[in-house]
């Protein structure tokens, strides 16, 4: 793992994403901006770009929309709402590749060095909406 320089902006961006559920780069720039007015938006963006190839923090690459940012970089799941956008993390029991030896039993044609599942759906919120909407 690469070593950084601190950086007080770089350290706002880790501090942000804890606060956070899986900002965009441009909801992270927003809210730097409120400690560090001067600082632009390629700065938040070479930032984050230090800080996910160092291992600090997971770039999250979705076929739809921006890219997300996750300051868990455990390896877990993620669900995706397509109604309001929102991604949260996704905790699945019985569903686990060992990243040690690539398997839990599968035949596989090499070692597995990342994993990731997206689930796509409507989130709790968003149901309540739709509920109350054919309600009203």
């Amino acid at each position: 793992m690469r070593r950084i320089k601190f950086s007080r902006q770089r350290e706002a961006i880790k501090e942000l994403l804890a606060e956070s559920s899986h900002p965009t780069a441009d909801e992270i720039y927003i809210k730097v901006r409120e400690q560090f007015p001067n600082v632009s938006l390629g700065t938040v963006y070479r930032n984050l770009n230090v800080l996910s190839e160092c291992g600090e923090i997971q770039k999250l690459t979705f076929p739809e929309g921006p890219d997300r940012f996750d300051c868990n970089v455990m390896p877990h799941y993620h669900f995706v709402c397509r109604s309001c956008g929102r991604v949260f993390d996704l905790h699945v029991r019985g569903l686990k590749l060992d990243m040690e030896d690539g398997t839990d039993g599968a035949e596989l044609p090499g070692r597995i060095e990342a994993q990731a599942l997206i689930c796509y759906g409507t989130c709790n919120d968003c149901l309540a909406d739709e509920s109350q909407d054919i309600g009203a």
